[in-house]
């Protein structure tokens, strides 16, 4: 890394904490919003899965694409850059269409340019931060910050205006975030002849057992962010509520995300995961019952655990088995193989059932899922122990 970069660490830190809080700004508006949105569309349960699907499967496909041509031929900015701005103009089609197909071409391709954002943001922020990665939380929190405000000032305004300003508001913010990526910094990191070798350390038996357990992890995660705003919408409960129900679930994550670097001095990142696990197992569990406002939103302080200390654990673990050349890489398969694999199948599979099983069952089901991928990760863990590779 340049001499000149370590120079200037506090405003990059800035921008990348500015960075994190319109990305999450903007998923603060389209993650609980944008599919209810299409409910009002009337939109069935299989075409709202769907268009959720087809992003995902962009994620699994176009990220670790993007990140192999980043890190192989030293253009991760420039290609964040980029895909920063086309995603931008793409989205603004989705002002002249309310037909579920032009939609499906829509997300299609705004899929292929928004989904490799996060990964390079990651792998950006683990460069920057050195040898203190286990503060990344602090950085991170910045986006928590921004869905928080967002969800909670969100419902007021659709309850005051309509559902329909979600596409301008996500079209704001993701300019602001496309303006600001040129302050993002070139990085250069020493590249070395055996770059194709060191990304094989992602075939593996342990990357691959995580992987698998991290996507079981979000195929349980499926039916809370595909339909857990339709399902409060069914229970009764306003725009309003369901934006505080999303941000206190927020809130709890950026306490914890705020401290990750305590809590990784007291456990190990393998402990977090499989602690993580076992929390989405009681969470969605529980949700199989919950019907009554205070239960539903003492559950949502169980995102700082199934959301906030998996994730940063996720990052962590990935990152101790990439090399420094291979980052970009690894970031984005993690991210394809969860964010986009896992919640693809999430998204289809409760989008098929949402009529016919009812979201309670699909909860309870999610809940045997995560109660999997743990019980996976746990026993594999145990091997490697037992190996002598821990």
């Amino acid at each position: 890394m340049d001499k000149d970069f370590n120079k200037s660490i506090k405003p990059v830190k800035f921008v990348l904490g500015s960075q994190y809080f319109l990305y999450f700004g903007v998923m603060g508006i389209f993650l609980p919003y944008f599919n209810l949105y299409c409910y009002h569309l009337d939109f069935s349960g299989f075409q709202i899965g769907a268009l959720s699907a087809i992003r995902s499967f962009a994620l699994v496909l176009c990220p670790p694409i993007w990140g192999f041509m980043a890190d192989r031929f030293q253009t991760r900015r420039p290609i964040y850059i980029f895909c920063n701005f086309i995603s931008t103009v793409i989205w603004v089609f989705y002002f002249f269409t309310t037909d579920f197909w032009a939609m499906l071409v829509i997300s299609g391709f705004y899929g292929i340019f928004y989904t490799p954002i996060i990964s390079f943001l990651e792998a950006f922020t683990m460069d920057v931060l050195g040898k203190e990665k286990k503060s990344y939380g602090r950085i991170r929190a910045w986006g928590s910050i921004a869905f928080i405000v967002v969800v909670i000032t969100l419902g007021k305004i659709i309850d005051l205006y309509s559902i329909e300003i979600i596409l301008i508001l996500i079209f704001t913010g993701s300019m602001f975030q496309a303006g600001i990526s040129l302050k993002i910094p070139s990085i250069t990191i020493t590249k070395e002849k055996s770059f194709t070798p060191k990304v094989r350390v992602l075939l593996k038996r342990r990357a691959i057992v995580f992987l698998f357990c991290a996507f079981l992890m979000l195929v349980s995660h499926g039916t809370y962010y595909g339909f857990y705003s339709i399902h409060l919408e069914n229970l009764g409960y306003g725009n309003t509520f369901i934006g505080i129900c999303w941000a206190l679930a927020s809130i709890a994550e950026i306490l914890v995300m705020i401290k990750s670097d305590i809590i990784f001095k007291h456990f190990s990142i393998d402990n977090v995961l499989v602690f993580s696990f076992m929390v989405a197992t009681l969470r969605w569990f529980a949700l199989f019952f919950a019907t009554n406002p205070v239960a539903i939103l003492f559950l949502q302080i169980f995102h700082a655990v199934t959301y906030g200390t998996f994730h940063v654990a996720s990052i962590l673990y990935i990152d101790s088995l990439t090399t420094d050349e291979t980052k970009t890489m690894g970031q984005a398969v993690n991210n394809a193989t969860t964010y986009g694999l896992g919640l693809m199948v999430g998204f289809f599979f409760n989008g098929y059932l949402f009529e016919t099983m009812g979201l309670f069952r699909l909860f309870m089901i999610s809940s045997f899922i995560a109660l999997g991928g743990g019980v996976l990760l746990k026993c594999s863990q145990i091997m490697d122990h037992r190996a002598g590779l821990s």
